[in-house]
């Protein structure tokens, strides 16, 4: 295995992180599924009404009817492909949605293990909104394919890692923030050697293609709809996600925290408290990255950050953050990290378990969220 870009975990031998991750992954899919067991159960649903909630709705319709309404068009149209491939071969949509998102968290966890060590990947398995990796959101998809171009371009296998960069583009537009972090990889990795100027350019050359599915979708959209901008028109309506300055997204954010501003929904107000705390997380992440000489890794999460931040609200913070596997590998620092002092050791030791523990609580409770059709990010 790999040197984690990290170093997290790297004392482990190579066969024991995966077991561990393996474990993890098991556990909480397991955990997972309790929960939509039961919200069947509770609700009287079946497997698919379920699993379909919220962005799925958008899925399901652009896989079964394509982009007959135009805020659909602010979802790209992998995973649609996908789905209504599966509807062909005769497998409900909303199975084939879920057995992808299954399958891609392992790719997902397989590939973070190289990235930033085990423990990482386990934080990453059983994140607070861990069930948008075992529905049918492109989260899982798009985390598989994006850390796998990022596994490659750092290994030098370009060509490779242009593929699944390419592959990732058709899930999230956050293909364009992954597209500008491996170029800064190309960039650290020729800075200040011979002929670094021809060998940047060969690097970069294949970034042209995922730079043509971006282009792709978007001559795509302006066919159907008339209009270079009909993707942030389609956020604009769909989500109010126009432009603004950092302090009046903050605003507009705590604004939509009390409970009180959403009568009868209070888990709402609870949600964008959360949102808060990933973009701060995020900030941290960036800064963190930052401080390690990160270069690449910052430029990936600090412009994510910087476009939700200048957002009109933060929204879906809480599960973009899924993909940015540097805020991982820090809090994985911060797990495995050993005081020399025993007794202060030992604390931390508690104080990481409590904190664990708390986190798979908050994760059951976002699935049950989702499962029932609350909302949750």
């Amino acid at each position: 295995m790999s040197q984690s870009l990290f170093d997290n975990g790297r004392t482990l031998s190579i066969r024991r992180p995966f077991v561990l991750v393996g474990g993890v992954w098991l556990i909480s899919r397991l955990l997972l599924a309790s929960v939509v067991a039961a919200a069947m159960i509770g609700g009287n649903q079946s497997f698919s009404q379920v699993v379909s909630h919220w962005d799925v709705q958008h899925f399901l319709a652009i896989a079964q009817h394509g982009y007959a309404v135009p805020t659909d068009q602010a979802f790209f149209p992998g995973l649609p492909a996908l789905l209504a491939l599966g509807a062909r071969l005769g497998v409900p949509m909303a199975v084939a949605g879920t057995v992808l998102a299954l399958v891609g968290s392992v790719l997902a966890a397989v590939a973070l293990v190289r990235l930033a060590g085990p423990v990482a990947a386990c934080l990453w398995l059983i994140a607070p909104t861990a069930i948008f990796t075992a529905v049918p959101y492109t989260e899982a998809l798009f985390c598989a394919a994006a850390f796998w171009a990022w596994c490659l371009a750092r290994d030098e296998h370009w060509a490779a890692a242009a593929a699944c960069a390419g592959l990732a583009c058709t899930f999230r537009v956050s293909g364009l923030f992954l597209i500008g972090g491996l170029g800064l990889i190309a960039i650290t990795q020729v800075w200040r050697t011979r002929g670094w100027l021809k060998s940047l350019v060969l690097r970069w050359v294949w970034l042209l293609v995922p730079i043509a599915v971006l282009g792709g979708y978007e001559l795509y959209l302006h066919a159907i709809s008339g209009s270079w901008t009909a993707w942030l028109q389609a956020e604009q309506d769909g989500w109010a996600r126009g432009f603004t300055t950092p302090a009046q997204a903050f605003w507009h954010t705590l604004q939509a925290t009390p409970m009180a501003a959403w009568p009868g929904r209070p888990e709402v107000g609870w949600v964008f408290r959360a949102e808060i705390i990933s973009m701060a997380l995020g900030l941290v992440g960036a800064v963190w990255c930052l401080c390690k000489r990160q270069w690449a890794a910052f430029g990936f999460v600090g412009v994510q950050v910087i476009a939700f931040g200048t957002s009109w609200w933060y929204m879906s913070v809480n599960r973009a953050i899924l993909g940015w596997f540097p805020v991982f590998a820090l809090l994985a620092g911060l797990v495995t990290w050993r005081p020399r002092n025993d007794h202060l050791r030992l604390a931390w030791r508690i104080g990481v378990g409590v904190i664990i523990a708390a986190d798979v609580v908050i994760m059951i409770i976002w699935a049950w969220l989702f499962s029932t059709g609350r909302w949750a990010s």
